[in-house]
């Protein structure tokens, strides 16, 4: 998948909150070295270095574009250039952090457990991963894609999509090997201008699969779609905004 920082960007704020409180969630820590894996535009590595200053801190992505806008804005890290779904450190990690960058992976439960086992004795996997699949923004992506000229190309995309599991599966698949876990979720709210916003929000992450797979004039017709269902099901506040839930899961596992 082909990443765009200034999209991604776009709502760096409401997307470096949730890094923000999973670093908050960190138990007491002293880390020598960091890998920050899916680091993209480096807005996760800037908390990072700044946490734990006198670490060294690695980021991790596979898109070049990222990683030279992530290293501009963070010069005391390093980047290096890395699937998520095969990366291992070098040396045992004292803190490896998975901002919304996991739950991409297929079998990113596998990649949880193998995570771990790559942490130094007493070191932290902390990730995050969006659960929004059920949410009305995602279901109006498949219908979407189910139902026009492109199905025959976006319909399998849909289908091939991770699902983040519970709490519950998650703690029992990684209870045995961790010392300590800590598992919560999170729904955020974005008062967003209008439904435009959430159409630019997803534009720079859950829409990129299918606008990729489509022509421009497709991508054009699919996002006027969206953008016409989107109005429907979110109204308008009394400040004329528009409300984005946005669940979240988090996980903090000590080995």
């Amino acid at each position: 998948m082909i990443w765009n920082s200034h999209l991604y960007l776009q709502f760096e704020r409401e997307r470096t909150r949730a890094a923000r409180d999973l670093l908050a969630h960190i138990p007491n820590l002293n880390p020598r070295y960091i890998f920050d894996l899916g680091c993209g535009p480096g807005n996760s590595t800037a908390l990072l270095v700044e946490a734990f200053s006198s670490a060294k801190t690695i980021g991790v992505d596979v898109s070049d574009e990222m990683l030279q806008v992530a290293q501009e804005r963070v010069a005391l890290a390093q980047f290096v250039k890395g699937d998520i779904a095969n990366w291992c450190p070098n040396k045992p990690a004292d803190l490896i952090f998975a901002n919304a960058s996991l739950h991409f992976l297929l079998d990113h439960q596998t990649r949880l457990v193998q995570l771990v086992d790559s942490l130094e004795v007493d070191g932290v996997l902390a990730v995050q991963m969006p659960n929004n699949i059920h949410e009305v923004s995602h279901a109006l992506m498949r219908m979407i894609a189910a139902d026009g000229p492109w199905a025959s190309r976006l319909v399998p995309i849909a289908k091939s999509q991770a699902l983040v599991g519970s709490a519950e599966e998650y703690y029992e698949l990684l209870a045995k090997s961790c010392k300590s876990l800590d598992i919560w979720q999170t729904t955020y709210v974005h008062p967003l201008a209008n439904v435009d916003e959430i159409v630019k929000w997803f534009e720079g992450s859950g829409l990129r699969p299918f606008l990729e797979a489509l022509s421009f004039e497709e991508q054009r017709a699919f996002l006027a779609r969206y953008r016409a269902e989107l109005a429907k099901v979110y109204p308008l506040q009394l400040d004329s905004k528009v409300l984005l839930r946005y669940p979240r899961l988090f996980i903090v596992a000590r080995r």
